[in-house]
């Protein structure tokens, strides 16, 4: 079978029928565009590096600069020549299987990267590459050719596949995360394993319904695979570290399931009855901890676990690679106190010092997910590559990413709060004081057009919550002043002409209280915004042209927060993020109420505990997009950089609260979407001037 006819196989035996196709594409309201902002995202270029583990340390670049790439995995030779679609070399040649998100999706790449050009493979599936550099440091050390393969993802499975954990190979087998399977639960993630058999197709799922599994690691045998898994017991809002426990079952199918490890994450084999991983103690150091245990009749034997601590406090360690070809060290990142950065090192098992550390090559960058080479020679990672003249830059804009619906298009904005203008045609956002100033150099409110071009300045002050008037031309409404500030923090709401080349704005506000989250009425005459100048964050509708001073009404009352509201397009309906269920829990559901303050209704909450927030009718007012945690997390929140949610994914409802659909799969925060009132043609665009990469932050909690 050659890898033409192999992809087109793969298409159409990996899909998996868990989830409903719900409603019929049309009824979204036809042809629809949808805006939202991931945390940081943008400033993401990501590529996997590698390190010798002895001698001299030259810092190689193995991805080829394209989006962003990460979670590596060094497969075995054995594994690779049981591929039926990869080239006969005799020449010597690193083979590299990874996470790749051009394109607008998650997929699994696989790269051969050899030293002399590649002759044509009579495949269009698989890639040529033209003769590139690598960067060795920050010299270029040698001259390369590429092949990529897609294993599995862009497009595959009717769009609803997302890879960001660890792929591998065993034999011929790729062992990878997806999240396309809904569990039917709110609240409860969509994470499992599955097997894909490369040279037929066959996919099998590994983790049993009803759990979910992260962080795969194989035995070095194949045999078997351990998972930092919740069992039966399901997520319970962690954004941190997951509660997580090591199990670990038969890579065949999925059997012979067993429990190792009580508190522990992502697994790394020695051998096949020894396992490394990660947990956060008591004391709040993350330290690697190693458990052996026996196998008896080909079953592990779990009364002979022995769990003891490997790396010493005092220091951060964690997301461990082991050795199988050299059992004296492992391979762990580390952040240790006073360093802002995280560090890929080595760390002796027997003489319990750490050696080699990436802070030697690239002293000034965050390095993550370690894994090591079968012979124990480099250790791989990935870090932002920022700025390079042979690597093509992440800095965009605008986004186009993969929607699971063909008449709806999504779009990921450089900033927070994006709105459309009534006609479509331009996009109004905010860039907050800790986001990457990317192209600008002050926080405040932007306004660009819908395919990314013509970024002009309105604001330099503290922005956020963006919105259009109907009927004037032109006009944004925002709030002004601290974001997530208590009721009585100075906010206010503004209007702003954004073609006023003068660009004043007028204050509506005057009452107090953190005032917020305007969204005007559709025939221009009022806005609805959240303020908590009664003490509560509750509702208020106020005139839109002269503001509270001409007119102002109270819509909710309670010791509650009412909060994130948006008008719909009939004018019948305003919908809101609500914690007055259980108040003070930080737990939100969606509502929403007439404007008259009559027929409230709860429209869909996040199971227990959980949160739906920044709800936005679509253009006919019949359904709802909203970010929520109702899937839980994607990945182990310590093996990605900082969120400030790194739970929230988009979904869209029937406004009656039937038919959730997932927009996003992300181990990212998603937030803040705003529907269009058109359909804008699928596009992606650089920021003038090229951005700022690798500005951002890792996890606040390692500090």
């Amino acid at each position: 079978m050659n890898y033409q006819t192999l992809f087109h196989f793969l298409i159409f035996s990996f899909i998996v029928s868990s989830v409903s196709l719900l409603p019929v594409m049309a009824d979204y309201g036809g042809a629809t565009s949808i805006a939202f902002a991931t945390w940081l995202r943008s400033s993401y270029s990501f590529d996997i590096y590698s390190l010798p583990t002895s001698g001299p340390l030259s810092e190689v670049r193995l991805t080829d600069g394209v989006s962003v790439n990460l979670n590596g995995h060094f497969p075995s030779t054995s594994s690779v020549s049981m591929l039926p679609f990869l080239p006969n070399r005799s020449l010597p040649t690193t083979h590299l299987i990874y996470i790749t998100e051009r394109n607008g999706s998650s997929s699994v790449y696989l790269d051969e990267i050899h030293e002399t050009p590649l002759l044509s493979s009579g495949s269009e599936s698989i890639h040529r590459v033209n003769t590139e550099s690598i960067r060795v440091g920050s010299r270029v050390a040698t001259v390369s050719s590429r092949s990529q393969v897609l294993l599995v993802g862009d497009g595959q499975s009717n769009d609803r596949v997302s890879m960001k954990d660890r792929p591998s190979l065993v034999g011929e087998n790729l062992i990878y995360v997806s999240t396309h399977e809904d569990p039917g639960k709110p609240r409860e993630s969509w994470t499992a394993i599955y097997s894909t058999h490369l040279a037929n197709g066959t996919t099998r799922r590994l983790t049993p319904k009803g759990v979910a599994d992260y962080s795969p690691a194989e035995s070095p045998s194949g045999v078997w695979t351990a998972v930092a898994s919740y069992g039966e017991k399901g997520w319970q809002g962690d954004i941190e570290e997951l509660g997580t426990d090591i199990y670990v079952f038969s890579t065949r199918d999925g059997s012979n399931r067993v429990k190792v490890v009580k508190h522990g994450g992502w697994p790394s084999w020695a051998d096949d009855s020894t396992l490394y991983f990660h947990r956060r103690g008591e004391n709040r150091w993350w330290s690697v901890y190693r458990a052996s245990f026996n196998i008896r009749d080909g079953e592990i034997d779990v009364n002979s676990v022995v769990t003891e601590r490997v790396t010493p406090p005092g220091l951060h360690a964690f997301t461990p690679a082991a050795s199988v070809a050299n059992k004296r060290f492992i391979a762990v990142a580390t952040r240790r106190p006073g360093s802002p950065y995280r560090h890929v090192e080595l760390y002796d098992v027997v003489s319990n010092k750490f050696t080699i550390s990436t802070r030697s090559a690239t002293p000034n960058a965050h390095h993550y997910n370690p894994f090591l080479s079968p012979d124990s020679t480099r250790v791989g990672y990935h870090k932002c590559r920022g700025t390079t003249n042979d690597a093509k830059g992440n800095d965009l804009i605008l986004e186009t990413i993969r929607s699971p619906i063909p008449t709806m298009s999504l779009f990921r904005v450089d900033g927070s709060f994006p709105s459309y203008s009534p006609d479509g045609s331009r996009i109004a956002y905010v860039k907050l004081p800790t986001e990457p100033m990317a192209y600008v150099d002050s926080p405040g409110l932007y306004v660009m057009n819908s395919d990314g071009s013509g970024v002009r300045t309105i604001l330099s002050r503290i922005t956020f919550g963006t919105a259009w008037d109907w009927k004037r031309k032109g006009v944004v409404y925002a709030s002004v002043g601290p974001i997530f500030a208590g009721e009585s923090s100075h906010v206010d709401i503004i209007s702003i002409d954004v073609d006023n080349v003068n660009a004043s704005y007028k204050t509506l506000t005057h009452g107090g209280g953190n005032n917020a989250f305007p969204s005007p009425s559709p025939d221009g005459k009022w806005v609805v915004f959240r303020s908590g100048r009664s003490g509560y964050k509750n509702l208020y509708i106020m005139d839109a042209l002269n503001g509270e001073r001409g007119g102002l009404r109270r819509l909710t009352e309670g010791p509650w927060t009412d909060t994130m509201c948006n008008w719909s397009p009939d004018g019948e309906w305003i919908a809101f993020s609500s914690d007055r269920e259980n108040p003070g829990s930080d737990s939100y559901a969606l509502f929403k109420i007439h404007p008259n303050g009559t027929g409230l209704q709860k429209v869909m909450e996040s199971g227990s505990g959980g949160r739906i927030n920044h709800p936005w009718f679509s253009p006919d007012g019949k359904y709802i997009v909203f970010v929520s945690d109702y899937a839980g997390v994607s990945a182990e929140p310590v093996s990605n950089p900082f969120h400030y949610q790194p739970y929230g994914d988009v979904f869209v409802i029937r406004a009656n609260g039937s038919g959730i659909r997932r927009l996003t799969h992300n181990s990212y925060e998603d937030g803040t979407p705003a529907w269009s009132p058109k359909y804008a043609r699928p596009t992606s665009a650089e920021w003038p001037n090229n951005g700022l990469r690798c500005s951002f932050v890792d996890c606040r909690w390692l500090n």
